[in-house]
């Protein structure tokens, strides 16, 4: 059923382009584009691959959107974009989450061959090497094992999966079951299950996140922004208020400390509509955050019209590498128009 969701999802982008190419440029102010991994294509299960793209599909989208005359922004402009008057070019925004090893290994050659701006947020636990990447702990051993067993509450539960289609599957039920559970909760659930399948997470962790050194050489760069995305990188949906709130100010106290500047913007761990609520929108403006940046796909509006702490991204799929798709996402004929969402759209 995913499957086939996917294939009238991008039949519908298709059909956009054909009856839609004269509207191409004209809804919106811009767009900002999420990226997760960047690296050479692998081999294997891998039941994430719509996170990752390769630094040739990267290359060739920046030299398309130049091509269509976008311009490439930080997310200082962004905000500045989204409460002006509407200007003559649209923009682009290129953001990247989690701070993982492989953008500062391929992603970041293309990014300063172009010299585009773009953010990187950055959830701090991970550089200090305590973080836990345990969607790659639990990828590790549904890759490994057919037969896996593990405890889900007060019970355990046992499942055997012989193909990948079965691993898929697994994995994304198992996935969704972690982020539905407290911090607390998840820590004991991916420990019990790494621990019986001999996964070292916190060498796993470590060894997908940038440190701190990589993470100074962006922040030289001008055209870099350091962004958070709070400390732990929790499901703030799972959290008490007092919890996500310190989550929110602790990563950009850290951030700040560590880069010696102001960090201005934040990204949702996660940033879907089921990962956070109303409520952390109004504590992002609390932490004095300039914007905070969701998952949620759209485009951003000129004179206010996008609530600058809940901008939407479009979060590219690496399955597909159509730039034509491309270019209807960035253009905004495929999502619908943004209302006014009040105060929260001020300029900072």
């Amino acid at each position: 059923m995913a499957s086939d969701d996917r294939w009238l999802e991008r039949l519908r982008l298709e059909l956009a382009w054909f009856t839609s190419q004269a509207m191409l440029r004209s809804r919106g102010a811009g767009a900002i584009l999420r990226f997760q991994h960047v690296r050479p294509r692998r081999r294997g299960f891998q039941p994430l691959r719509e996170h990752e793209i390769t630094p040739q599909f990267l290359d060739r989208a920046i030299r398309a959107l130049k091509r269509w005359k976008y311009d490439f922004l930080g997310m200082d402009e962004v905000c500045r974009r989204a409460v002006t008057l509407p200007e003559k070019r649209r923009f682009v925004a290129l953001t990247f989450d989690g701070a993982p090893k492989d953008l500062i290994t391929f992603a970041y050659p293309v990014l300063a061959r172009h010299a585009v701006p773009f953010t990187v947020y950055v959830p701090t636990a991970f550089p200090d090497g305590v973080g836990e990447a345990w969607w790659l702990g639990l990828e590790q051993v549904i890759a490994r094992e057919s037969r896996i067993s593990l405890m889900m509450g007060e019970k355990e539960q046992r499942f055997t999966v012989a193909d990948k289609a079965g691993k898929q599957a697994l994995f994304s039920y198992l996935e969704s079951w972690l982020r539905s559970l407290p911090p607390a909760d998840l820590s004991v659930a991916i420990a019990d299950l790494c621990t019986r399948y001999r996964i070292d997470l916190a060498a796993l962790s470590r060894e997908a996140s940038m440190d701190w050194e990589d993470l100074a050489r962006l922040a030289a760069d001008p055209l870099v922004t350091i962004g958070s995305a709070t400390v732990n990188y929790p499901v703030l949906a799972n959290l008490k208020d007092a919890a996500a709130l310190r989550e929110m100010t602790m990563g950009k106290a850290v951030a700040e400390s560590a880069f010696q500047r102001e960090i201005r913007h934040f990204a949702f761990p996660f940033g879907d509509r089921a990962s956070f609520r109303r409520g952390h929108v109004v504590m992002a403006e609390e932490a004095g955050f300039a914007s905070a940046a969701s998952t949620i796909p759209g485009i951003v509006e000129a004179e206010g019209r996008t609530n600058l702490r809940a901008l939407p991204r479009i979060p590219w799929d690496g399955r597909v590498r159509s730039l034509r798709m491309l270019r209807v996402l960035v253009s905004g004929v495929a999502f619908a128009p943004v209302r006014p969402t009040g105060s929260a759209t001020s300029q900072t």
